[in-house]
């Protein structure tokens, strides 16, 4: 009798996992790659990307810089306020797929670090990730303005971090320093801190890809990665306590239109959910609402090729915008666009497949609770979710088609 061999399905347990979060535009890639460096050479690692747009950028170029480390990219939204799926196909295919010895996690800027660390914390999880310390990165830049300040969804991320990493601090003064650091003992008064001194290794001031955390930066960031999370050990206890239900709340509405008008001979195409990356025809373009934020961006051919001055300026005029990131093929060669309004950065990167450009912008007025009926923990959810947009000036909605024409005009 012919024997038959049965192939069991691989177990993982214990895969030690980092989360590192931070609000938008506060420096986690920075910080990700700093840890991505120091990876021993004969580890398997992974990286789960959250992209809150469609179009994957920072997956992109950390996958043609590091050969030897696994990234998936979850875009589209927030893995924390959508159904739970995506986060546990992420992971799971990550897994066995690839079998890493370590994973990293980077949520986007508008993730909520609480709901994440309750679906971290979920029975599930527990034997397959070793969760470590929850990394959250801060800069000092924003910290300084009130409307970051008093911001609900900034402090959220202080209060749910196990190490702090406290960037672009220099401008600070010794009576600022101290201020930041009373604010956070309010917040979180176990926290760790770590001030994440730079050093500088290009003349060129404005490019954020050559400025790397110090030596010790790097070694306290090092130490972080075996240590275990107390916020989310403490999750766990409070899930065994008291279990909680699901919790899957619905996706945003997504406002992607398809495009007729027909650009510099090609018309954009429009990605739809059976669509893979590979599938799509450049060039494309999509818009849609997410939160109280319009999303746009565009994937372009790579001969198409951009006026580099004229790109920036075209960028910069845009109303209203809150981030906005890209690699870009233009006229001074392949460019990494990264600007917040904190800062203008760009720097030169290998040729890529494609260019890809992503903006964020705040162009909807926000909606007044009216309702006197509404309960009052409703009217307190919606303040802190408004508070930070409510300090940005509201303008008319933008006409995408005539965006469209400007970009493709900036093509040489």
């Amino acid at each position: 009798m012919m024997s038959v061999s049965v192939k069991k399905p691989i177990i993982f347990q214990n895969i030690p996992c980092t989360l590192v979060t931070g609000f938008l535009g506060a420096g986690k890639t920075t910080v990700i790659n700093q840890l991505l460096a120091i990876k021993p050479a004969d580890e398997r690692w992974a990286l789960l990307i959250n992209e809150f747009g469609r179009i994957g950028i920072d997956g992109a170029l950390l996958a043609s810089a590091q050969d030897n480390i696994a990234i998936r990219e979850v875009s589209g939204g927030c893995i924390c306020c959508t159904s739970q799926l995506p986060l546990q196909i992420a992971i799971s295919r990550l897994l066995s797929e690839h079998h890493p010895q370590r994973l990293l996690i980077e949520p986007t800027g508008l993730a909520h670090p609480r709901e994440l660390i309750m679906q971290l914390s979920a029975p599930h999880w527990q034997t397959a990730l070793n969760m470590q310390a929850v990394i959250t990165v801060l800069s000092g830049v924003q910290w300084q303005q009130d409307k970051y300040r008093h911001h609900d969804g900034f402090q959220a991320h202080v209060r749910d971090a196990d190490v702090l990493v406290i960037n672009r601090y220099a401008q600070l003064s010794d009576s600022e320093k101290q201020a930041l650091q009373q604010w956070i003992a309010k917040l979180n008064a176990q926290v760790k801190i770590i001030w994440a001194a730079s050093e500088q290794i290009s003349h060129d001031t404005n490019d954020s890809s050559n400025i790397l955390l110090s030596e010790s930066s790097v070694s306290e960031l090092k130490t972080q990665l075996t240590k275990p999370s107390q916020v989310i050990s403490k999750q766990r206890t409070v899930n065994i306590v008291h279990p909680q239900k699901s919790i899957t709340s619905l996706q945003p509405q997504s406002n992607a239109l398809s495009i007729s008008t027909t650009l510099s001979s090609n018309a954009f195409t429009n990605k739809d959910d059976s669509q893979t990356d590979t599938d799509i025809e450049l060039p494309y373009r999509y818009h849609e609402k997410q939160q109280e934020l319009q999303l746009a961006g565009w994937r372009l051919p790579a001969h198409y090729i951009l006026k580099a001055d004229e790109l920036q300026s075209w960028l910069l005029a845009l109303p209203n915008w809150q981030r906005i990131k890209g690699v870009v093929h233009t006229s001074d060669g392949w460019l990494q666009i990264n600007f917040t309004p904190d800062s203008l950065t760009t720097s030169t990167v290998s040729a890529q497949v494609d260019s890809r450009l992503e903006i964020i912008l705040q162009l909807e007025a926000n909606a007044n609770n009216d309702n006197d009926t509404a309960v009052e923990s409703d009217r307190s959810e919606e303040k802190d979710r408004t508070a930070f947009l409510s300090s940005i000036e509201t303008l008319p909605s933008i006409d995408w088609d005539t965006c469209d024409r400007e970009l493709m005009a900036l093509v040489i």
